[in-house]
């Protein structure tokens, strides 16, 4: 979500910007529907039940430390969501009303209703959306740091102090 997001920011909405105002209400309308598909919706809405899981997960087993960082990813990730449902499906769902793409002052008004806000909340989502990936990514960091720690039984002595001696039983 974090790089569809983030996409729309720095390439789809500024492309569209240079773009006249009937191309840009054309253009994110013909997003909108296909959007809403699958592809999209399977990601974006099954993620917060899966992170909920991780979190469970976390909280019952042994990656307790992990937990802050995939509690704060999903608190992240329903911000966004709130925001997605709050802000930019409302101004999609306005933008989808417009019926005449040959009127060019209903273009102009739709336009001017739609860009601004649906950019600047577009790119709250974006940020909100790569600081869950970061969360999740260093979440992953500190359940490899903690696989990978030393620990009694793996090459360190059970008790400091108390080395006991490993033989080599291969054949020459």
């Amino acid at each position: 979500m974090a790089g569809l997001f983030a996409g729309f920011a720095y390439s789809v909405m500024p492309g569209l910007g240079r773009s006249s105002d009937r191309t840009l209400v054309e253009a994110m309308q013909n997003i909108n529907k296909a959007i809403t598909g699958p592809t999209f919706m399977l990601p974006f809405m099954g993620s917060i039940p899966l992170l909920a899981l991780a979190a469970v997960l976390a909280w019952r087993g042994h990656s307790r430390p992990v937990l802050p960082w995939i509690i704060a990813a999903l608190l992240l990730y329903l911000v966004a969501f709130g925001i997605t449902g709050a802000v930019n499906v409302p101004l999609n769902d306005q933008l989808a009303k417009v019926t005449s793409l040959r009127d060019a002052d209903t273009l102009a008004m739709a336009r001017k209703h739609f860009e601004s806000r649906w950019v600047t909340w577009n790119l709250v989502r974006a940020l909100l959306h790569t600081a869950a990936f970061g969360c999740l990514a260093w979440a992953l960091v500190t359940t490899g740091a903690a696989q990978i720690a030393p620990t009694p039984g793996r090459g360190q002595p059970a008790v400091p102090g108390h080395h006991h001696l490993v033989t080599d039983t291969r054949q020459p």
